[in-house]
């Protein structure tokens, strides 16, 4: 069965299905995993018919939807390819699939783990000496980046806000200036392992640490230990090319003028430079069914470092984020998975460990980095996850 979850990533996905609670469970050890639906159900076709209905409107101008269950599996796809031509929306669209880069990051080093190339209990700061200054003394183990418990500040970037980045999308920040931008703010939030606080700079480090241990690129390297073994042939990394190369639907950013009116930014192109291994790669909704499917069968990643990635950090209050993934409970079910944003395009990749019901979703959003709710994802979540 397909699968792959995770209603529990996206705020979308929460807002969705805000009716029950959800508040994130603590636990030291991963949950057992979620039970088989009982009653074999398929996925709801009338919903998500319903839900990706009558676009483009004002909250998103395409999306694209994989669901499946133990009763069946449904596709769909809805909007245009572009507000300029009107042209159906390409069903097997490429698309910035955003912080979902963060799985594949999490697998490579698991790999690398597994081949013992890298020490998951080791501090990072003995494989990137170079990186960090003495006065971080308090060890960050490798397993503290992967989990989002190293305390390391934020690294820099573009701009504060759309319209300062905007200006800058044609621009390129390293992600080694972006790591050391990080470094120079000095020693940790918080003595590592103690709390979980969720940032880029984590995965932009392991980037780092994964081509200083195998002295090739970090895109070869995931290519060559995860996205190859998943079968992900339209899968890659961009680096600085701010194109979607192949077949894409544009994506847009409603922008208030100063009459109070709103248009839509056409935001399609934008170096993705300083996201990189935290966020940087292009996709499509079969290439990350497939990422799950295989990555939760165990076929990427072995065990035991496999459970890396459904278990949350021992001992940190509220900590629902694994290697690379994210939990919640839902109506009685226990699903992993990630979420991902960029201007223009929401993602989210979410299901059971035992794959009885997964989600895969791209949304052409129109405020796709906003908190706030995202009626045209939270509708998909909603009919998908019941």
């Amino acid at each position: 069965m397909r699968a792959r979850s995770h209603a529990v990533l996206a705020a979308s996905v929460v807002l969705a299905l805000a009716a029950g609670p959800l508040a994130a469970p603590a636990f030291a050890a991963p949950p057992a995993p979620a039970s088989r639906f009982a009653d074999q159900r398929g996925p709801a076709e009338e919903a998500l018919r319903a839900a990706i209905a009558g676009l483009p409107n004002q909250y998103a101008t395409a999306a694209l939807v994989r669901v499946g269950t133990t009763g069946g599996d449904w596709h769909g796809s809805a909007g245009v390819r572009d507000l300029a031509s009107g042209r159906p929306a390409h069903p097997d669209a490429r698309f910035r699939a955003g912080s979902v880069t963060k799985v594949v990051t999490a697998a490579t080093v698991l790999r690398l783990a597994a081949q013992d190339e890298i020490d998951l209990d080791a501090p990072v700061q003995g494989y990137l000496p170079d990186l960090f200054t003495p006065d971080f003394e308090q060890p960050i183990s490798v397993r503290h980046l992967l989990n989002h418990t190293s305390g390391i500040k934020p690294g820099d970037g573009l701009g504060d806000d759309f319209a300062e980045l905007y200006a800058h999308r044609y621009d390129t920040l390293t992600p080694q200036q972006v790591a050391a931008s990080a470094i120079a703010k000095g020693p940790e939030d918080f003595v590592p392992g103690t709390r979980q606080q969720y940032l880029n700079i984590n995965y932009t480090i392991l980037g780092l640490l994964i081509e200083k241990v195998t002295g090739r690129s970090y895109a070869s390297e995931a290519t060559r230990l995860v996205l190859r073994p998943a079968g992900m042939h339209h899968t890659y990394f961009p680096g600085t090319d701010p194109r979607i190369r192949g077949p894409h639907n544009r994506g847009y950013q409603a922008v208030e003028g100063p009459d109070g009116t709103t248009r839509l930014v056409d935001v399609t192109e934008w170096n993705q430079a300083d996201r990189w291994a935290a966020g940087d790669m292009i996709s499509t909704t079969a290439d990350l069914e497939r990422l799950l499917t295989k990555l939760f069968r165990g076929r990427i990643v072995p065990q035991p470092e496999l459970e890396e990635m459904f278990t949350t950090p021992a001992g940190v209050t509220g900590a629902d984020r694994s290697a690379g993934l994210e939990c919640r409970e839902i109506g009685g079910q226990v699903f992993w998975g990630k979420s991902g944003s960029r201007y223009g395009y929401s993602a989210v990749v979410a299901g059971t460990r035992d794959l009885s019901r997964t989600l895969v979703y791209s949304v052409n959003s129109t405020d796709a980095k906003s908190a706030g709710p995202k009626p045209v994802a939270d509708a998909i979540a909603a009919a998908a996850l019941r």
